[in-house]
C-alpha cells in the first residue's frame, strides 16, 4: 500500500463492521469536537462521541458512518475504531433514515426487555410474599 494512504478498521463488540484499505482521510466526532486524520498525522488515541464518521477512498469516494461512542486509535498508517454500534449509508439522507430505523428497532427491543423484566420481578415478588405468608 502506498505510504500516503491509511487502513481503517471499524470494530463492533462482536464483529468487524468495516475494513478498508487505501483511505486518504478520516473525520470523526470526539469529545473535543471534530478531528481530521491524514496519513502523516502523529499517532494518537481519542474518545469518540455518537456522530458521523467520514472517510474517503478512491473506490467508494466519501463514505458516511453513524457511530456510537467508542475510541479511535491511530498508529502509523493504521486507524482502529472500536464503537458500540455503527450504521453505514451512501449519503446523509439515507444514513439518517437508517439510523432512525435502527433506533426505532432498538427502542422496541428495550420495551420488550423492560416488559419481560417487569413480569419476572412481579412473579418473584408474588412468590416471595407467598413464602412469607405460607
Amino acid at each position: 500500500m502506498p505510504r500516503n494512504l491509511m487502513q481503517l478498521k471499524i470494530l463492533l463488540p462482536f464483529k468487524v463492521f468495516a475494513q478498508k484499505q487505501g483511505v486518504s482521510r478520516i473525520v470523526a466526532k470526539t469529545t473535543q469536537g471534530f478531528i481530521g486524520f491524514l496519513p502523516h498525522r502523529l499517532d494518537c488515541a481519542v474518545a469518540l462521541t455518537p456522530g458521523i464518521l467520514t472517510y474517503e477512498d478512491k473506490t467508494d469516494g466519501e463514505v458516511f458512518i453513524a457511530v456510537d461512542e467508542g475510541i479511535l486509535v491511530k498508529t502509523g498508517q493504521d486507524i482502529l475504531v472500536s464503537v458500540r454500534g455503527a450504521v453505514g449509508g451512501s449519503n446523509l439522507t439515507t444514513l439518517h433514515e437508517a439510523v432512525r430505523q435502527d433506533f426505532l428497532t432498538e427502542d422496541e427491543q428495550e420495551r420488550n426487555i423492560r416488559f419481560a423484566l417487569a413480569k419476572l420481578e412481579s412473579g418473584f415478588i408474588k412468590r416471595f410474599v407467598e413464602l412469607q405468608h405460607g
